[in-house]
């Protein structure tokens, strides 16, 4: 039998509302209660339940996260830093891999307090489910997508920044790997950035592309594109997933960052420092992404009105493994 909050207000001698108040860190409860009240809570084997909190407060405590992938590193920092985030507030996060209009189906029956949405192509035709709810929106995508709060990490900028660091170089033959199958909104945004500038710079613009955004598509698509008898001297990288399966061909192929191979990675994660060669990156920091999106969605529910779109500035973080082609160096 599922342990009630009659059942540890009676274990505990004191009032059903004063274990109420504990349990959501209420600061009206004397702190001597409160670790009293948790400890048996915890002793009892207490879970909430969702739909009697939000009958006692009108709030679930429960944020809903449609995460399109399973596979990205990336995502899966940002899920979890986030996560971490909302649980100091003392909020539960559902995640659902599902398609977009099955989450958001979804989160409205269980009535979460806000829901989380993390663009992947998918978005097609779901204005009119979000019409159909009041729950807030949060969309971490591309400007214009869909008519909610959207959090834009410019990711055309970061690549942009990408071109202009390895051009400034005396690169000329830069490809961009990252390109996929299928209509991605964020993955079109950097490549349709690499496409404009390189015209731009009169050089030719390359994109491989791959099936998935990860670490052995990654490898698969540099191994044969590092094979070629006239190969480039600078790749730009969709993704850390992706930059970690070019490091990986290139190591096996004896090819030497930067020396014979600059690499430029979308995605400024911590993780590039740890790679066999630190690696240049382009992007928004992840502190900045977890904070600006952990803090809207908290304004959202507490009725703040918000802007209609937060866009985020990238940053070029120069590390070892980019430098000017051979026959440029003095």
């Amino acid at each position: 039998m599922a342990v009630t909050i009659k059942d540890i207000a009676e274990r505990a001698g004191v009032s059903f509302s004063t274990v109420s108040k504990a349990l959501r860190d209420s600061p009206l409860v004397r702190p001597e209660t409160k670790r009293k009240i948790l400890a048996i809570a915890e002793e009892m084997g207490y879970r909430p339940n969702i739909a009697a909190r939000r009958l006692v407060s009108n709030k679930s405590w429960t944020i809903g996260v449609a995460w399109p992938s399973l596979h990205r590193v990336t995502l899966s920092h940002l899920v979890t830093r986030i996560n971490e985030v909302l649980e100091e507030h003392k909020y539960t996060t559902l995640l659902s891999i599902n398609r977009m209009d099955k989450a958001i189906d979804a989160f409205a029956r269980l009535q979460v307090d806000a829901i989380f949405l993390i663009g992947d192509g998918s978005e097609t035709g779901i204005q009119p489910l979000l019409e159909s709810i009041s729950i807030p929106v949060l969309y971490y995508g591309v400007d214009g997508t869909i008519p909610v709060p959207t959090v834009d990490v410019q990711r055309g900028r970061a690549v942009t920044l990408a071109v202009q660091h390895l051009a400034g170089q005396g690169h000329t033959h830069i490809v961009y790997v990252g390109g996929v199958t299928g209509h991605d909104v964020l993955q079109e945004q950097k490549t349709e950035a690499y496409e404009t500038r390189m015209r731009e710079r009169g050089l030719e613009p390359r994109v491989v592309v791959v099936p998935k955004m990860d670490s052995h598509e990654g490898y698969l698509a540099a191994k044969e594109l590092l094979r070629q008898p006239v190969r480039p001297t600078a790749l730009i990288s969709g993704s850390y997933d992706i930059t970690r399966g070019i490091l990986r061909a290139a190591g096996e192929l004896g090819i030497r960052i930067p020396e014979e191979l600059s690499v430029v990675s979308y995605d400024l994660l911590p993780q590039l420092d740890d790679l066999e060669v630190p690696v240049t990156a382009v992007g928004v920091h992840m502190d900045a992404i977890v904070d600006t999106i952990s803090r809207t969605l908290l304004a959202m529910i507490g009725g703040e009105k918000v802007p209609d779109t937060l866009f985020m500035e990238p940053e070029l973080f120069v590390r070892a493994s980019t430098a000017p082609p051979a026959g440029n160096r003095h």
